[in-house]
């Protein structure tokens, strides 16, 4: 499998996403309110127009960036940093051969574990810029087979054969490690998920932006739902995939999915309007995704260039019990997203 990068497409990402709970609320389930948060961690590489063949070793060939976020739920607060550096010397690294990401202090590396099959993932993330006080050392252990996303890990993105990405998916990843907020470490453990997408051509001229959802379910089955989405608020594509846990994945073609908006919140920082709750129709069933904290809003404008929401959010079926917690992620609201 292909847990390196790849520098010869255009752009390529490694997510992760999930939700834990500290130590004492594991101590105490069932007490009220137990703390919970969810996080976000992002390496983004993107290859630039610099010729490969350019003679100076300083050249930007390769662009990594890093996003991090913390949704703290007990204090309904989000805290978020970003991270830009030149490929190279040390600084900025995205090794071919497997899973090892380097920005600055920021680290993401895959590791195989001395007994199965499965994959062992270790991110350390610290930040105290703009106050945002905040550090997690978390580990992520497979439970489950890798998720091939659309056709064998060839996902379609648009209505073009060429507007597709490589993508494969590790849901249901058991979280341990250690949470920091303002100085105090505490112990964690919770679930998270994985994307490692890269692709040449992912966005139709017509898109401005995505909506999208990676989904555990407490049933060990994993979602995911995606639309590409037109400026007047119309799919220009979509797709997915749902997979019970030791079951076949049973993905989704562009016309199998409605996404329907509900409430919507306001940025008081960028004036964009989110939908903060779906009704998301799918082959398998109606889902409604509600966000757990509106203001999970990331100005990412000193990195990547753009604003977009992306937050922890939770899964009910439809009849509205919660079946879950994941991510959903809105871009385009703002402004045109662009890559």
């Amino acid at each position: 499998m292909d847990h390196g990068a790849h520098p010869d497409s255009r752009i390529e990402w490694w997510y992760v996403t999930g939700t834990v709970l500290t130590g004492d609320a594991m101590a105490n389930v069932g007490s009220a309110p137990a703390d919970r948060c969810g996080f976000q961690v992002t390496f983004f590489r993107s290859r630039s127009d610099v010729a490969a063949d350019h003679p100076s070793r300083f050249a930007a060939r390769q662009l990594l960036f890093a996003h991090a976020a913390l949704t703290d739920l007990k204090r309904g607060r989000l805290r978020h940093d970003q991270r830009v550096a030149r490929g190279g010397f040390g600084i900025a690294e995205a090794a071919i051969g497997d899973t090892a990401l380097t920005l600055r202090d920021w680290t993401l590396v895959r590791q195989t574990p001395s007994t199965g099959n499965g994959s062992r993932y270790r991110a350390r993330i610290a930040s105290d810029s703009g106050g945002a006080g905040f550090a997690f050392d978390f580990s992520f252990d497979t439970t489950q087979p890798l998720l091939l996303q659309g056709d064998a890990g060839y996902s379609r993105k648009g209505p073009r054969p060429e507007q597709a990405s490589h993508y494969y998916s590790q849901p249901q990843l058991a979280v341990s490690g250690t949470l920091t907020r303002d100085g105090v470490a505490q112990s964690v453990r919770g679930t998270a998920w994985l994307d490692h997408e890269w692709s040449d051509s992912l966005l139709d001229p017509e898109a401005v932006g995505w909506d999208w959802i990676g989904m555990n379910l407490t049933d060990g089955s994993a979602l995911t739902a995606f639309r590409l989405r037109s400026a007047d608020g119309s799919a220009v594509y979509a797709g997915g995939s749902f997979r019970v846990a030791g079951g076949a994945t049973r993905n989704f073609g562009a016309g199998e999915l409605r996404f329907t908006p509900g409430r919507m919140w306001t940025s008081p920082a960028s004036g964009a309007r989110y939908p903060v709750e779906w009704t998301i129709d799918t082959p398998v069933g109606r889902y409604t995704v509600i966000s757990l904290l509106d203001s999970q809003e990331l100005d990412s404008r000193a990195s990547t260039g753009s604003i977009y929401w992306e937050g922890l959010s939770e899964l009910r079926d439809d009849s509205g019990h919660r079946v879950g917690h994941g991510y959903l992620e809105m871009t385009g609201y703002a402004e045109r997203l662009s890559l």
